[in-house]
């Protein structure tokens, strides 16, 4: 039976290198007791909707930490499960740490984080005021590990710094502009810590866009000695919603261009991800998708998983595994981090029959028959996307789809692009849905 002190455990090593601030803490603690947030306010001397603000965040921040949806009713289960995993994980030979699960983005501190090329230039566009830094890669690719570690970076040099996923924001949110304004603001205000004064700043007469302008520069960054870094996951979500997008997107593109012209907007640097490249229409001089430092994060070169698995121990293991194997298992999955992380992970803690894992990979035993299954129910909902991504796994050659098509598959991770044309994104896709499509 897990304890709170292990839960809090668990939950520090998890989202790090962040913590949870004392009210977090407190309404972690008083939910584990099964108390409703109108007791807690009232033990506590809290406002009840403050309350309820914070502990929305609190779920939000460990939904996104652990990668599947936590709430207030379903926190300890969750929480239990997961110590369960870790416990197992303890058994993996080598430098391996609990936490080290290949779902999850790889801990700071791992000895299995594969550095990027591109990853010094991100540390060296950080601290330039105004800074932007695009990132591009598909789903599990390593967005998520590289933002920690530019965060981290920023941390060190004392900056501020605020993770926003777009995940994280309901469909009546993000399909308002106001609303995702607001949201936007508010989840600022309340990682730094700040009272919000929102309510002080936003006028209609003024428009959304000058009051979230007006907002930043007159009171967040005006509160801070410090630059403050920005990062803002999956804004390709934003792409759904054209109206939004449009009047957004060329918001991240004013504030990096202010710093030019107002000293205290260089106190403001943004990290933008996404899945997919954008397709709404959007004006060049308005676009913040051709300003900035981009950075795409591509697979892994055969130089570097023939480091992953020596980090994993795989070349000292017993029997150790050969080049030739390993190579196998790449032709197969490409160099997706996940897909490789997934393999070698599952070599060296429960059975390092590489060829039975190959084998069984596209099989409903295989070692990827959840994942696979994951886009085959999504797939499934969408006949029209399911026929486009067939032509692709049929097809000997690149194959053209129309843009929401493959902005769509491409999102999810499924097809590489080749200019206006798609290709399955490894041997393993091809195999698994020219069989099941």
């Amino acid at each position: 039976m897990i304890t709170i002190e292990e839960a809090l455990h668990l939950i520090d090593n998890t989202i790090s290198p962040e913590r949870l601030n004392s009210v977090q803490e407190l309404i972690l603690t008083q939910c584990w007791s099964g108390k409703t947030y109108q007791e807690i306010a009232t033990a506590s001397g809290y406002d009840p909707d403050y309350i309820r603000v914070v502990g929305s965040r609190l779920w939000q921040l460990l939904s996104e930490s652990f990668e599947e949806k936590i709430t207030k009713n379903n926190f300890r289960s969750i929480l239990r499960q997961r110590t369960g995993k870790i416990e197992g994980k303890k058994r993996i030979r080598g430098q391996m740490t609990a936490l080290e699960l290949p779902e999850t983005p790889v801990p700071l501190k791992s000895s299995l984080y594969i550095q990027r090329p591109c990853e010094f230039q991100a540390y060296e566009e950080i601290v330039k005021p105004g800074a932007l830094i695009r990132i591009k890669a598909p789903k599990q690719m390593g967005k998520t590990s590289l933002v920690m570690r530019i965060l981290a970076q920023a941390h060190v040099r004392g900056y501020r710094t605020v993770r926003l996923n777009l995940l994280q924001a309901e469909e009546n949110v993000i399909g308002n502009l106001e609303r995702l304004l607001r949201w936007f603001c508010a989840n600022i205000t309340l990682q730094l810590g700040l009272e919000s004064l929102l309510n002080d700043y936003w006028d209609e007469d003024l428009g959304f866009k000058v009051s979230t302008t007006t907002y930043l520069q007159g009171y967040v960054l005006g509160q801070l000695d410090s630059p403050l870094v920005i990062a803002i996951d999956e804004v390709n979500r934003l792409f759904n919603y054209p109206k939004v997008a449009k009047e957004f997107l060329p918001l991240l593109r004013f504030w990096h261009e202010e710093a030019n012209n107002v000293r205290i907007w260089q106190k403001l640097r943004l990290i933008v991800t996404h899945s997919t490249e954008i397709y709404i229409p959007l004006c060049l001089h308005q676009s913040p998708f051709n300003i900035g430092l981009a950075l795409r994060l591509n697979e892994f070169s055969w130089e570097q998983t023939q480091e992953l698995a020596k980090r994993y121990g795989l070349d000292k293991s017993e029997p150790p595994l050969r080049l030739e194997q390993l190579k196998s298992l790449q032709q197969i999955v490409g160099g997706h981090p996940y897909l490789l992380n997934l393999a070698l992970c599952h070599l060296v803690s429960q059975d390092n029959d590489i060829d039975k894992l190959l084998q069984d990979a596209t099989t409903e035993t295989g070692i990827y028959r959840n994942h696979l299954r994951g886009y085959l129910v999504t797939l499934s909902k969408y006949p029209e996307l399911a026929n486009a991504y067939q032509k692709v796994i049929q097809g000997t050659e690149p194959v053209k789809l129309n843009a929401i098509a493959a902005y769509e598959l491409e999102s999810m991770g499924l097809v590489k692009l080749k200019g206006n044309k798609a290709v399955p994104l490894c041997k393993l896709y091809r195999l698994y849905f020219s069989e099941r499509l």
